[in-house]
This record gives structure tokens, sequence and C-alpha cells, in this order.
């Protein structure tokens, strides 16, 4: 049981150092309404932190 736990908060934090990444690229590229839409859809914001850290984006 205690693994399910520590799986689920794994990718709880995986997630959000993702949307961190989409929010700082998006502010050094300039790209506000990417940001914006990031901020109001979490899931934009987190596959994009993704995305950046493959190097898809």
């Amino acid at each position: 049981m205690a693994y399910f736990a520590f799986a689920y908060i794994a990718c709880l934090l995986a997630a959000l150092a993702a949307w961190v990444t989409h929010v700082v690229v998006c502010i050094k590229s300039a790209s506000y309404l990417f940001l914006i839409a990031g901020a109001v859809l979490p899931p934009v914001g987190v596959i994009h932190g993704w995305g950046v850290w493959l190097g898809v984006w």
C-alpha cells in the first residue's frame, strides 16, 4: 500500500515540475497566451513541460 502512495506522490511531483518548466519556458520566450492556456488548462502545461524535457519542443 505504501508503494502506491509513493508512486502517486512521485507522479504528482513530476507533473508539478513539468508545469513549472512550462511556466519558465513561456516566460522566457514571451509566449504569454500559451502561458495563460497552460495555467487555465494544467494538462496543456504538463504535456508542454514534458515535451521541453524530451526535446520535442
